[in-house]
């Protein structure tokens, strides 16, 4: 009977260890295939980083080279000797802070009368800025640059700014958090003691949605660094180009040397880095509250 016992309570006791296996098991299967998910998605920049340290022609070797070589100085100089990068990355940066400071203002104050007040035209008004979803960046190319050469201001970066001063896209986000995040009775005591508009947006929508406009200044900030087309057509000062048309002057007839482009790449991304690395908490927030709401 005692040995009985013992083996019932042996069963006993490992039928709980037994039920927790499989699923000790499962979840290693789901870290390692976020691992290889994590490793895909980062040997891209790895592999930048690499070629930018050899000569052109190991993009055609095979295998190709997975580890640094000892050319990244060289690439380094070579850059900096074609392309003034320096003065283009002052011009991408004043465009990149210009257009972000603009579009979280102007975006956060049309989202907030979106979602908590009431107008006339409200409805068809916001369908009119959703509807501009529809329609290509590329159709607008040709009247903007017609609209600038009237104003006078092709080649200048204010040409580059100006048409990206708001987006519906901000608008949209924003009007979303504010309706979920921003309760209507705290707008309703703001009014009753006294606060206009202004400071219902300043004391009481910007602080409840900071993680959403964090998001959307980085994500504003980062699409203004990349733009390329429309700065190609409208800046045509070698002194005001932006880093993503100066570089682009690395690729010729002649040939490429694509240690140089690599490596003009990574002088390119590095500054997003360091945002996203400074923001990262932020911006992470901002996306799981979108989500949950």
């Amino acid at each position: 009977m005692i040995t009985n016992l013992a083996t019932r309570t042996s069963t006993t006791a490992d039928a709980p260890e037994r039920r927790r296996r499989p699923f000790r098991v499962g979840r290693m299967i789901r870290y390692l295939l976020l691992l290889a998910g994590a490793l895909l998605s980062i040997f891209p920049f790895y592999w930048m980083v690499v070629l930018s340290t050899h000569r052109s022609a190991a993009i055609y070797e095979f295998p190709p080279p997975l580890v640094p070589g000892d050319r990244f100085a060289e690439n380094f100089t070579k850059v900096m000797d074609t392309v003034n990068v320096w003065a283009a990355m002052g011009n991408t940066l004043v465009v990149a802070a210009s257009v972000t400071f603009f579009v979280l203002l102007i975006d956060s104050l049309a989202a907030f009368a979106f979602a908590k007040f009431s107008f006339p035209g409200k409805n068809a008004l916001f369908l009119l800025v959703m509807l501009t979803f529809l329609l290509p960046s590329e159709l607008a190319t040709i009247p903007q640059f017609l609209m600038m050469t009237e104003l006078g201001w092709v080649g200048e970066l204010k040409a580059v700014i100006v048409p990206s001063l708001a987006g519906a896209f901000g608008i949209f986000w924003l009007r979303q958090f504010f309706q979920n995040s921003v309760r209507t009775e705290l707008i309703e005591a703001a009014t009753l003691d006294g606060c206009g508009f202004f400071r219902q947006y300043l004391h009481v929508a910007v602080p409840s949605a900071r993680p959403a406009i964090a998001f959307l200044g980085m994500f504003t900030f980062i699409g203004a660094w990349n733009d390329f087309m429309w700065p190609l057509i409208v800046l045509n000062d070698p002194d005001r180009l932006t880093l993503q048309v100066a570089l682009s002057q690395l690729q010729t007839t002649h040939g490429t040397d694509y240690g140089m482009l690599m490596m003009s790449a990574l002088i390119a991304v590095v500054p997003l880095i360091l945002v996203f690395i400074i923001g990262a908490k932020q911006f992470i927030a901002g996306i799981t509250d979108g989500a949950v709401k």
